[in-house]
C-alpha cells in the first residue's frame, strides 16, 4: 500500500449521519457527496438543474444512499418545502452550504440583476437553508452541524468579484454569529475558504483568460491548485463528531496563497486588456 492509498478516515466516520449538500450536483458539492457516502452517510443533494442532480445521484448510488432534490435555494418557499420533505423521514444532522455563483467583471459594468444573481444564491441561499435547519434543530433539541464554503477573499474583499466578496463576507458573519448564539444548544458552525480548485464550469468563469491560470499558479507557494478530494476530506473532518470542539472557525485551504497576497483577483487590472474584458463579458450573468 502506497502513502497515497493509506485511508485517512475509518469508513464509518459519518455512519448514521444525514447530510444535505446544496449545489451538490457538480464540482465541490459532488466531490463532498461522494466522500460522505464513502464514510457511511446518507446524502441529499440539491440544485436547480434536475437532470444534473439525477445523473449525479445515479452515478453515486453505488457508494451509498443518495437522493436528488431539485431546489432553488434563492426561494425560501422552495427551501422550506425541501427541508419538510427530508424531515418527514427523519431530521438532518449536517447541512453543507455549497451553492454558489461567481464571475469576473468590472464592477461599474454590473447590472442590478448581476449583483442579485450572486447575492441571492450565495448569501440568501445560505441564510434560507441555515435558518430552515436551525429552527427545526432547536425546536427538536436535535444537535446539528453547518459547514459553509466561503472564499479566501471574504475577510479582505477582492476587486472584480465584488458581489461574491460581499456575499461570502456575509456568510462568514452569519456563521460566526450563530456559532455563538446556537453553540450552547448543540449546533456547530464552521466554514472552509478554499483557494483555486479546478472544477467543471465554475473554474472557467473565474479564470476565463488563458494567462490567468499561470498567474494563479505562480502566486501560490506550493505552485499547484487544490483538489476536490483534499477539500472533501477537510469537509468530512469538520462535519464529523471528531471535530466537536471546533466552532465558529473559517479554515483556509489554499497552499499558503493568501499569505502571499490578499485579493484573489486584484491584479487583473494589470493583466487584462480592453479586448480581454470584452471577450469575457458573455460569460457573466446579465
Amino acid at each position: 500500500m502506497t502513502a497515497g492509498e493509506i485511508p485517512m478516515f475509518s469508513t464509518d466516520l459519518l455512519k448514521d449521519k444525514h447530510v444535505l449538500i446544496t449545489g451538490g450536483g457538480t464540482g465541490l458539492g459532488k466531490g463532498m457527496a461522494q466522500r460522505f457516502l464513502e464514510l457511511g452517510a446518507t446524502v441529499y443533494i440539491c440544485g436547480r438543474r434536475e437532470e444534473v442532480l439525477k445523473a449525479t445521484a445515479d452515478e453515486l448510488k453505488t457508494k451509498g444512499p443518495v437522493q436528488a432534490l431539485p431546489c432553488d435555494v434563492r426561494s425560501l418557499e422552495a427551501v422550506e418545502h425541501m427541508i419538510d420533505s427530508i424531515w418527514s423521514t427523519g431530521p438532518l444532522d449536517i447541512l453543507v452550504n455549497n451553492a454558489a455563483g461567481n464571475f469576473i467583471a468590472r464592477s461599474e459594468e454590473l447590472s442590478p440583476n448581476a449583483w442579485q444573481s450572486v447575492i441571492h444564491i450565495v448569501l440568501m441561499g445560505t441564510l434560507h437553508c441555515t435558518m430552515a435547519c436551525g429552527r427545526r434543530w432547536l425546536a427538536a433539541k436535535h444537535p446539528g452541524t453547518v459547514l459553509s464554503i466561503s472564499a479566501t477573499y471574504a475577510p479582505v474583499g477582492s476587486a472584480y468579484v465584488v458581489p461574491s466578496a460581499v456575499s461570502k463576507a456575509g456568510v462568514e458573519a452569519l456563521m460566526r454569529s450563530l456559532a455563538v448564539e446556537w453553540g450552547n444548544r448543540g449546533i456547530r458552525m464552521n466554514a472552509i475558504a478554499p483557494g483555486p480548485i479546478p472544477t467543471q464550469g465554475a473554474f472557467s468563469r473565474v479564470l476565463p483568460h488563458p494567462g490567468l491560470e499561470s498567474v494563479a499558479l505562480d502566486r501560490n507557494p506550493l505552485h499547484r491548485f487544490g483538489t476536490i478530494e483534499e477539500l472533501a476530506n477537510l469537509a468530512a473532518f469538520l462535519v464529523s463528531d471528531g471535530s466537536g470542539y471546533i466552532n465558529g472557525e473559517v479554515i483556509r485551504m489554499d497552499g499558503g496563497e493568501f499569505l502571499q497576497g490578499a485579493g484573489e483577483f486584484s491584479n487583473l487590472g494589470r493583466i487584462l486588456k480592453e479586448e480581454d474584458w470584452q471577450a469575457i463579458k458573455p460569460r457573466r450573468r446579465s
